[in-house]
C-alpha cells in the first residue's frame, strides 16, 4: 500500500505531496556519501530518485527537477518557485513537456534549502528523476473543457498520492510515464507514454478509461498497445500495480539503452505481456491489497466563489520584471515588456490563446512562456494574476505554456494587459512559432548541441514572419539535443535532434531533419527523417517546408496530414542544396553553435537518465 493516504482532494482542495522526512533523508544521505560511506554509484541512484541531476559543468551544478503533479500549479507554489529561482538558480526556471519545473546550476548543498521552501508550499522532488514513476501528467483543460468525457483530474492526482512513495516506484528497471486524458482529443501525448488513461462512458454513465501501455519515443519509438478498452474507473490502481508488478519482475536490469518497459514488451511478445498482466491484475483483485479508487467527485468543477485579489497594474508589473533580470551562464529569457498594446494585437492573442469554457461566461487563457523559461519575477507575476483573474491556479501545457482558467469574459483583456506587460503577452500559442525545446547542451551530459539556441532562433524568425505562422497551418516544431527525445521531436510535425559532422577535421553542429510525427487519441505517428543540416540553415529548412506544404498539399489536408503521408525522398531532395556543406563553402559561423560564441565541440558525457 502506498503511504500517501490521505483524505480526497478533488474539487480545488491541494493537500500537500511534499515529506520533510524525504528532505532529512537526503541530507542523511549526502554526509553518508562525503564521508565516503558510498560510492558514487549509490549515491547517484539515491539523489536522481530525489529529483537532483548532475549537470554537463564540472563545477558543482545541479538540475533540481520539481513534480508539478497533474500540471496544477497554485499561487502559494508559484511564490515558492520564485524564491528556490532567485535564490539557488539562474533567477528563472524552465518548464519541461511533462509538467515538471526545472531549476539549473544550483549548487549541491543549496538542494536541501530549496527542498524544504518547496515542501512549505506542498512540492517534492522526489521520483522527479530516476528508475521511478515519474510525474503524472494530466490534460490541462481537465474540468472545463466544452467536449470532455468528465474531469479526469481527481482521478489523476489520487493515482499520484498512491504511488509517490509506494515501494514498487522507485525499484523499476528503468523510469516510468503515466498520463490521463478526458477530452476526446489528444493534450498530453498519451500513446507515447508507458500507461496512459483516456476517459470514456459506458452506456450507463459508468465512468472508466481506454487503457494503453508501452508507448515511447527516443531510440525506439512505438505507440502504446490496448489493454482494456474500458476500465472502470475504479480499478486504476490496481491497473496500474499490475502493469508495474510485470515490469519490475520481467524487465531488462542490465543494458541501459534497452531496458524501458517498450523494449521488455518486444521481448515477451505482446501477447504474453497482455497474460502477464492478466495474472498480476487478477492477483490484485483477489490478493485485495490494492485499493479501489473510490471517489465521487462532482459532474463539473464549480465556479469559484471566493474574493478575488486586486490585480497590480501594468506598469507596476514591468517594472517589477525589469528589475529582477535572469543571470548566469546559458540562454536567458528576453524580457520585452508591452506597455501599450493595441487593438490588434489583443485580437490577435485572443483569436490564438483564449478559449470558452464549457461554464458559461468564463474562459480559458494560454499565457506563452518562449522555450519554456520563467524568471522568478513572472513568476510572482503569474501567482497574483492568478488570484485576481483565475481560481488561484494556472495549469501547465505538454507545449510548455501556462494555462488560465475561470477567467471572466468580461476580464480577458485586463489579463492580457498585464500579462503583456510582464513580457508574457505573445500570441499564436501552440502553433508553429511555439516552438518546443529540450535544454540541450546547455547543461544536460547527453546532448550535443545547444537546442535552446535553435529553439530561440527559431522563435523569432517565425514571429517576424507571420505569413509563415498563417500558412504552416497546425504544425509543431519540437527541438531536441539528442536522440533521448526530452523535446519530443519524434512527435512533431517538424521535429529537430542535434547532431554533429566533421568538416575537414572540425566539428559542425548540425540537427536531423525530421518530418510527418504527431498523436491523437487513436495512437502516435513519428516523424521520419529527411536530412542532416548544418544548425545556421535551419530557417531556411521551416520556411521550405511550409512552402512545399503550400505547393503540394491537397485540398483541405492540414501540414500534420501532410508531411505524415508525403514521400520522404521528396523532402529529401527540397532540401538537398541546404545539407551539403564542404570546406570552400564553410564559414567561420558554421562551425560555431547557436548561442554560443567559441567553436563547436562537442562532448557527450556520460547521462544520468539511465542511472
Amino acid at each position: 500500500m502506498s503511504v500517501t493516504d490521505q483524505a480526497s482532494t478533488h474539487g480545488r482542495a491541494r493537500l500537500s505531496f511534499a515529506s520533510e522526512a524525504d528532505i532529512d533523508e537526503f541530507v542523511a544521505t549526502l554526509e553518508k556519501y562525503e564521508r565516503g560511506e558510498m560510492t558514487p554509484d549509490q549515491w547517484r541512484s539515491f539523489r536522481l530518485v530525489r529529483g537532483t541531476y548532475g549537470q554537463r559543468q564540472a563545477i558543482d551544478a545541479q538540475m533540481l527537477r520539481v513534480k508539478v503533479p497533474q500540471g496544477v500549479i497554485t499561487s502559494d507554489q508559484l511564490y515558492a518557485l520564485a524564491e528556490v529561482g532567485e535564490k539557488y538558480s539562474r533567477r528563472f526556471g524552465h518548464i519541461t513537456t511533462r509538467q515538471n519545473i526545472q531549476f539549473h546550476f544550483v549548487k549541491l548543498h543549496d538542494v536541501e534549502s530549496a527542498m524544504r521552501r518547496l515542501a512549505d508550499a506542498g512540492l517534492t522532488t522526489r521520483e522527479a528523476c530516476g528508475n521511478s514513476v515519474r510525474n503524472i501528467t494530466a490534460c490541462p483543460y481537465a474540468g472545463v473543457a466544452a467536449d470532455e468525457r468528465f474531469d479526469i483530474t481527481p482521478y489523476s492526482e489520487a493515482t499520484t498520492r498512491y504511488f509517490l512513495r509506494h515501494p514498487l516506484s522507485s525499484t523499476l528497471p528503468r523510469k516510468f510515464k503515466i498520463a490521463f486524458e478526458g477530452c476526446p482529443g489528444d493534450h498530453t501525448a498519451i500513446a507515447i507514454n508507458d500507461l496512459a488513461f483516456h476517459a470514456q462512458l459506458a452506456s450507463d454513465g459508468t465512468r472508466g478509461f481506454r487503457v494503453l501501455a508501452g508507448g515511447g519515443t527516443a531510440l525506439m519509438c512505438r505507440s502504446g498497445g490496448v489493454i482494456h478498452e474500458f476500465l472502470p474507473a475504479s480499478e486504476t490502481f490496481r491497473s496500474v500495480e499490475a502493469v508495474l508488478r510485470v515490469f519490475k519482475r520481467l524487465g531488462d536490469y542490465e543494458h541501459k539503452q534497452r531496458n524501458r518497459m517498450k523494449f521488455m514488451i518486444k521481448a515477451l511478445g505482446w501477447d504474453r505481456f497482455v497474460a502477464e498482466y492478466e495474472t498480476e491484475l487478477a492477483w490484485a483483485r483477489i490478493e485485495g491489497n490494492v485499493a479501489l479508487l473510490t471517489i465521487d467527485p462532482p459532474a463539473d468543477e464549480g465556479a469559484h466563489d471566493g474574493v478575488r485579489a486586486q490585480p497590480p497594474s501594468p506598469s507596476t508589473i514591468s517594472s517589477r520584471v525589469a528589475a529582477a533580470p535572469p543571470r548566469g551562464p546559458g540562454v536567458m529569457p528576453q524580457l520585452v515588456p508591452v506597455f501599450l498594446a493595441g487593438d490588434e494585437a489583443y485580437g490577435r492573442w485572443r483569436a490564438t490563446n483564449v478559449t470558452l469554457q464549457k461554464q458559461f461566461g468564463y474562459v480559458m487563457a494560454t499565457a506563452s512562456v518562449p522555450l519554456g523559461d520563467l524568471t522568478s519575477e513572472q513568476m510572482r507575476v503569474l501567482a497574483d494574476l492568478a488570484l485576481a483573474y483565475s481560481d488561484g491556479t494556472v495549469r501547465v501545457t505538454v507545449d510548455q505554456n501556462l494555462v488560465f482558467r475561470w477567467v471572466a469574459v468580461g476580464e480577458v483583456r485586463e489579463l492580457y494587459r498585464r500579462l503583456a506587460a510582464a513580457s508574457l503577452g505573445l500570441a499564436e500559442a501552440s502553433s508553429v512559432a511555439d516552438v518546443t525545446s529540450c535544454p540541450g547542451a546547455e547543461s544536460c551530459r547527453l546532448a550535443v548541441t545547444q537546442s535552446r539556441g535553435l529553439g530561440r532562433l527559431l522563435e523569432d524568425h517565425l514571429r517576424s514572419r507571420p505569413d509563415l505562422i498563417a500558412a504552416a497551418d497546425g504544425s509543431h516544431i519540437k527541438i531536441s539535443g539528442c536522440p533521448n527525445g526530452c523535446g519530443q521531436h519524434h512527435i512533431a510535425t517538424i521535429g529537430f535532434q542535434g547532431s554533429v559532422r566533421r568538416i575537414g577535421g572540425r566539428a559542425v553542429p548540425q540537427y536531423f531533419v525530421m518530418v510527418g510525427g504527431g498523436t491523437t487519441s487513436q495512437g502516435a505517428s513519428f516523424a521520419r527523417t529527411a536530412a542532416k543540416v548544418p544548425a545556421r540553415r535551419i530557417p531556411d529548412v521551416v520556411e521550405r517546408l511550409i512552402a512545399m506544404y503550400q505547393r503540394e498539399k491537397s485540398s483541405d489536408e492540414s501540414a500534420p496530414e501532410f508531411f505524415q503521408r508525403v514521400d520522404l525522398a521528396r523532402v529529401t531532395l527540397e532540401l538537398n542544396d541546404l545539407q551539403r556543406l564542404t570546406p570552400e563553402d564553410a564559414v567561420a559561423l558554421d562551425f560555431v553553435d547557436l548561442a554560443e560564441t567559441t567553436e563547436f565541440a562537442p562532448e557527450v558525457l556520460d547521462g544520468e537518465c539511465s542511472a
